[in-house]
């Protein structure tokens, strides 16, 4: 496949621009600044500021899925998902939180209204869920929203993890999930269409 993946950069990013190489597909890694990128056969990096409509759309033209990894605060999210459109794109997946997923048996309770939510965080998780709400009301898109457990960092590759769907996944060492496994997660995903215009989380 060719991908473009934008916020190659970041935690999330690099580590999603290093699973999906190994699987042999073409990235084109999008960053306002990708001087951390290097072009091989398989990369091509593309310095890209998500505010410029005109750019964003060549970057993403002819590409057969757009990922985005990139932070929620201040991201013009009608803008994006316009920018899609209009590169003919129509598989979007995107890099989540788990600010919006619901506490264990308690339905009624999201991650961000717990006690001890960290409030450093709050304003990042707000946004999420604002471009989660956003996103439920888009049909024209095919569209996936990947909520990371609460501890999201970068870790080991094991390749082995759970899947749920709007509940925070808690095992034996709390809500965990590597960054690396998160990427074969979205790699997954991105071969094998299984949450078309739905969300859904990982963790061990």
């Amino acid at each position: 496949m060719k991908i473009a993946l934008i916020g190659a950069t970041g935690m999330a990013g690099s580590r999603i621009l290093e699973e999906l190489v190994s699987r042999g597909h073409y990235v084109k890694a999008i960053a306002r600044n990708t001087s951390k990128v290097s072009d091989t056969e398989r990369v091509l990096a593309v310095d890209v500021d998500l505010n410029d409509h005109d750019a964003l759309v060549d970057a993403l033209k002819g590409q057969d899925a757009v990922i985005s990894a990139v932070r929620f605060q201040g991201l013009n999210i009608d803008g994006l998902l316009q920018a899609i459109r209009d590169s003919k794109v129509k598989r979007y997946v995107v890099v989540g939180g788990a600010g919006s997923l619901t506490l264990p048996n308690q339905p009624q309770v999201r991650v961000i209204d717990s006690e001890d939510f960290p409030k450093e965080y709050k304003l990042e998780a707000e946004a999420g869920i604002h471009f989660l709400d956003a996103l439920k009301q888009v049909d024209d898109l095919d569209w996936t929203f990947i909520s990371p457990s609460a501890e999201f960092g970068p870790g080991k590759r094991t390749g082995e993890f759970r899947k749920g769907k709007d509940e925070l996944l808690v095992g034996e060492d709390g809500s965990k999930i590597s960054t690396e496994d998160f990427a074969v997660a979205l790699a997954d995903e991105l071969e094998q269409n299984n949450h078309i215009q739905e969300r859904f989380t990982v963790g061990y």
